[in-house]
């Protein structure tokens, strides 16, 4: 069975960095993007960055425009592992980070989206 297992988030003042990490664990034939969503209370789930064709020399990176600059995205391929360091954060980044994996499990041969359980992140001003 397929789980994203995050880690890192917490509570940081304005201005200070962060770390998330997201773990692909179980039977995983191929791994085709990860991404970081969040959501915060109200607001409907966006897009924070991903990194799609993993296993390509042609993968793209991809950022949400109120991130742009501050974020970054990077994805272990051979670990399974995507980690997202957030810099400069702002009140307006506190929400719940979701990470997201498109994949292909072992014996099938159809890729599934999977998401991780989520993770606070809290800014303060």
């Amino acid at each position: 069975q397929v789980q994203l297992v995050e880690s890192g988030g917490g509570l940081v003042q304005a201005g200070g960095s962060l770390g998330l990490s997201c773990a692909a664990s179980g039977s995983i034939f191929r791994l085709d993007a990860m991404a970081w969503y969040r959501q915060a209370p109200g607001k409907e789930r966006e897009l924070v960055a991903q990194v799609d064709r993993i296993n390509s020399r042609i993968g793209s990176t991809e950022y949400g425009d109120s991130v742009k600059g501050r974020f970054t995205i990077s994805v272990d391929h051979v670990e399974k592992t995507a980690y997202l360091q957030m810099d400069g954060l702002k009140p307006e980044d506190t929400a719940v980070y979701y990470c997201n994996a498109v994949l292909t499990p072992l014996h099938s041969e159809v890729p599934r989206v999977y998401w991780g359980q989520g993770t606070q992140v809290t800014v303060s001003s």
